[in-house]
């Protein structure tokens, strides 16, 4: 026994692991980062083609809106079976499967002429991007329980950017360009990157946790099962920080610049900055998470994050002058910055894809929720105190977060 464990210590590196194995994680992970920011890349640049669609169809302000919760319904219905899909075939597959489903649909707008033949093809389009949200969400929880590092932020941070860089670039094209030949060229990308990245997926399975202690009498490892009630309140709870922080994201994103503009009487061109500022600002928190987390752990970063939102917020929301709900904009993205990975790694180490998936399915509710929310809060009493629900909401995730500082993932049942 003594030689075999020399052995072993000669050809496994600091952190226990073979350097094959190392090796194969790491391929992993850059994988998992491009379609991480292909999702963010082709969502952006459908986003940015809207109005030209818009104009396409003839619809209305009223038809439109009802076109794109083809979107949403396709997103939400998926979401809640894509866990399932995951437990069958695999995250890694599932992924694959939506990124190609995703990057194919992304071309099927500019080909209908009315607001019902939109919204038939946008519910095709929610169906991958509910999809791939999910699976790949799922693979990185597995990822980073296998690496041992909390480097879900940085998948995230790779989804923020890529949504940056398709909202430039459509933005560039968007005078120059037909959305037909914009999003076709979106699909081709898409396909391309998906083609580059699906072989290091469909080649490795799913990582599975190093045991710190292994030992002979050590149960062997179980399968990700069905949630437990007690997985599933926990799961719960933590897809509630998820909306809340979706929460913020939709109102600021739809009503920021709006409140610039209407209420500070900003320049429209700095008022439009008003969602840059708190884009770059959650990308950049999102890009020092890994380090955050390493250094503060899990609760102090939700906790920290959803106190600094809310601080934020507040600022954004009542200050008296542009410049300093400008800076609010931006201490808000960088609180919210991680409080979506860090609920959905939670979840995730809780249940596996079931958990990612109720998870997201909140989340993205927040997503939804929001604008209508900040709107007829407005209609009511005023749209700066709208706003204010959004530090309301990211206080009440730092205080979930703190209550359930002890919760950790539990034997899952088969």
């Amino acid at each position: 026994m003594p030689n075999l464990n020399k052995l072993r210590s000669a050809t496994r590196g600091s952190t226990g692991r073979h350097p094959a194995a190392l090796s194969s994680l790491s391929r992993l992970r850059t994988a998992l980062t491009v379609f991480f920011a292909l999702d963010g890349f082709l969502f952006a640049g459908w986003v940015v083609r809207i109005p030209a669609i818009k104009a396409q169809t003839g619809a209305s302000a009223g038809s439109l809106g009802l076109a794109l919760l083809g979107v949403s319904a396709g997103a939400v219905v998926t979401m809640t079976l894509t866990g399932r899909l995951c437990r069958r075939y695999g995250s890694h597959r599932v992924t694959v499967a939506a990124a190609v489903l995703l990057s194919l649909s992304i071309a099927l707008p500019p080909l209908t002429h009315s607001a019902s033949a939109l919204g038939l093809v946008l519910l095709v389009f929610g169906v991958g991007y509910g999809g791939i949200n999910v699976a790949m969400n799922s693979a990185a929880v597995d990822l980073v329980a296998a690496l041992r590092r909390p480097v879900m932020p940085g998948f995230h941070a790779a989804f923020s950017l890529g949504g940056m860089l398709g909202a430039g670039l459509g933005g560039l094209v968007a005078g120059g360009l037909s959305p037909m030949a914009h999003l076709a060229a979106l699909t081709g990308v898409g396909l391309l990157l998906t083609a580059a990245a699906a072989p290091t997926l469909l080649r490795h399975p799913a990582p599975v946790p190093p045991d710190p202690s292994p030992a002979p009498e050590s149960p062997p490892s179980r399968k990700p099962g069905r949630m437990d009630r007690r997985s599933r309140r926990l799961v719960t709870v933590f897809g509630l920080i998820a909306l809340c922080t979706a929460y913020g994201e939709g109102a600021l994103a739809d009503w920021g610049a709006l409140h610039l503009e209407q209420d500070l009487h900003a320049h429209p061109g700095i008022a439009a900055a008003g969602y840059s500022a708190f884009a770059l600002a959650m990308t950049v928190g999102r890009l020092s998470g890994t380090a955050m987390l390493e250094r503060l752990g899990q609760t102090r970063t939700l906790v920290a994050g959803g106190a600094t939102a809310a601080a934020g917020m507040l600022l954004g929301a009542l200050a008296p002058s542009v410049g300093l709900a400008l800076l609010g904009f931006a201490v808000t993205g960088l609180g919210l910055a991680n409080l979506f990975p860090v609920a959905i790694d939670r979840a995730g180490a809780l249940a596996g894809p079931d958990g990612v998936a109720a998870a997201s399915t909140l989340g993205y509710g927040g997503m939804l929720l929001g604008p209508p929310a900040i709107g007829f809060l407005a209609e009511w009493l005023s749209l700066p105190l709208a706003l204010t629900t959004v530090a309301l909401l990211a206080g009440a995730a730092a205080l979930t977060g703190y209550a359930v500082r002890n919760a950790s993932a539990a034997p899952r049942t088969d």
